[in-house]
């Protein structure tokens, strides 16, 4: 199993925390160029967000990039912004699109972890459930990584599979949301499943997934508020301060607030009406969580 150190960010101030967005310019369907990577950091600061994570698309036959040059990237982005006295730390990272080598990539370095951390950002594909899915998970969390499956909420998918990301969170894998999908910017569907998601206590992180300032902005405050209205702000400030600094500082997961389930009225049209905890269900150890324990522990 690959072995962490525990590293210490050292961030100042810290506000709000941005685990999954494509600032980069010129090298994914992202930030088209400088200026507009500079416009989109202006904003995440002006949202009061102080660390962003660089995680621009690896994707074989579309997107070509690697870790070192994703590394790279962001060294110059931050030194354009330290020039422009923008308050935004940059943090290394990818949208690390499923393959059939996914632990090989990341133990090579092609694929990025967020920053130097077990964490990993996972994007399936969207409009069809990749085989052998969960076998992917199991070997990556068997390979000491903690992985993040991104906006589940977006995947066409999810409707005739929400099981399967119910048994994913069940065994450890880490569900980030996306803040436009909580606000109605990616229409009813993807929102309604945010809401389901959170009152089965299975999110984790809320991110932005930005890549511009017009069609998908920085807009991680507004996401915040909206699970508030939902769940609470303690619960919304852990997606959005809390387990976002211990990604960065790779704390174990054990260490962190565990996201719990809170019953509330669907029939609601707004996020009103905040609700009550609810009991988390229970696995019958046959799916991924009772391989996991069978590997460790048996």
């Amino acid at each position: 199993m690959m072995q962490f150190a525990y590293m210490t960010v050292g961030f100042k101030e810290l506000n709000l925390i941005d685990l999954h967005c494509h600032l980069l310019p010129g090298i994914d369907d992202g930030a088209a160029d400088l200026t507009q990577s500079i416009e989109m950091a202006r904003a995440f600061v002006a949202d009061g967000v102080s660390v962003v994570a660089c995680t621009p698309h690896i994707l074989p036959g579309l997107y070509h990039n690697s870790g070192p040059q994703i590394t790279q990237a962001v060294a110059n982005l931050q030194q354009e912004l330290d020039r422009e006295g923008i308050a935004l730390q940059l943090i290394s990272g990818a949208d690390n699109h499923v393959i059939p080598d996914f632990v090989a990539g990341l133990q090579s370095g092609h694929l990025l972890p967020l920053g130097n951390t077990r964490y990993v950002l996972v994007e399936p594909p969207h409009h069809s459930v990749p085989a052998r899915l969960e076998d992917l998970f199991f070997e990556i969390l068997v390979a000491g990584y903690i992985p993040i499956l991104t906006h589940p909420e977006r995947l066409n998918w999810i409707t005739s599979h929400y099981e399967v990301f119910q048994r994913l969170a069940a065994a450890g894998v880490w569900m980030q949301i996306t803040a436009g999908s909580l606000t109605g910017s990616f229409g009813r569907g993807p929102r309604h499943w945010c809401k389901k998601m959170l009152s089965d206590g299975i999110v984790h992180i809320i991110s932005t997934d930005a890549h511009d300032m017009i069609r998908r902005p920085p807009i991680l405050g507004q996401g915040r508020a909206a699970a508030a209205e939902l769940i609470g702000d303690d619960e919304a400030e852990y997606m959005v301060v809390t387990r976002p600094q211990g990604v960065l500082e790779n704390v174990s997961p054990t260490d962190l607030p565990i996201p719990q389930p809170i019953e509330f009225d669907f029939e609601k049209s707004g996020f009103g009406g905040r609700g009550h905890r609810k009991s988390a269900p229970h696995s019958d150890g046959n799916g991924l969580a009772g391989r996991l324990r069978r590997h460790f522990f048996n």
